[in-house]
């Protein structure tokens, strides 16, 4: 009899002893999880995180108010007449003019680049708008340029044109993919070409008659008269 109350009285005591354990471990994880919440953040933005205004695009002019010309001047140094003339209700408040000629001044190396080792690709890419700004740049920042310029000012991009002067003209691609055709205003083709595949290389012409209401193109980048 004593042997059973003493082994009882030892499991009690053991039971006992281990729901404490339980019961503080509990209370400290439970301290833990509380220590371990963050603070809730603050709604403030971080004003690293506020983007600073970027240049609008060459071809674009601010939708909003500009600096006006008497203070368009640079950080360091000076601008020349020309580049002020280009600058001139380009660029936004709050911006550095620097910003707004180095835009326009890479759209001239682009230019000038290209034409440098294809005209006919220089004078595609001002046509079809692949280097923006080109119009401006080369009128102000690069005049070397303007043949280029006066080219494409003759010329058009592909696809659907409505209207087109009666002429012939060429494809600025040597891509056997190039079609073409002319319709009157009741749909009827009046010309398509071309009138054989074209090997790679060709150079592809259209002759738009008169009387074209529409003349469409596809895979002939830009063209210019022949």
């Amino acid at each position: 009899m004593y042997r059973r109350s003493a082994a009882a009285a030892v499991l009690l005591t053991a039971a006992l002893t281990l729901t404490a354990c339980s019961s503080g471990g509990g209370k400290a994880d439970s301290g833990a999880e509380a220590k371990a919440k963050p603070p809730a953040s603050s709604a403030a933005p971080d004003p690293a995180d506020t983007p600073a205004p970027s240049a609008p695009a060459p071809d674009a002019k601010p939708t909003g108010p500009v600096l006006p010309d008497a203070k368009l001047t640079p950080k360091t140094g000076t601008f020349t007449a020309q580049e002020k003339k280009y600058l001139s209700g380009r660029v936004p408040e709050k911006m550095d003019p620097a910003a707004v000629l180095q835009s326009g001044q890479e759209a001239c190396q682009r230019v000038q680049y290209t034409a440098k080792r294809d005209k006919d690709a220089a004078t595609g890419a001002v046509i079809t708008g692949e280097i923006p700004g080109a119009k401006d740049a080369i009128t102000h920042l690069c005049p070397d340029q303007k043949p280029i310029l006066a080219a494409a000012e003759k010329g058009f991009p592909e696809g659907p044109r409505t209207s087109p002067a009666a002429g012939t003209y060429r494809a600025l691609t040597q891509a056997s993919t190039c079609t073409w055709e002319a319709k009157s205003k009741d749909g009827s083709i009046l010309a398509s070409g071309p009138e054989t595949p074209p090997n790679a290389g060709d150079k592809i012409a259209a002759a738009i008659p008169s009387g074209t209401a529409e003349f469409n193109s596809s895979g002939c980048y830009a063209w210019i008269p022949a």
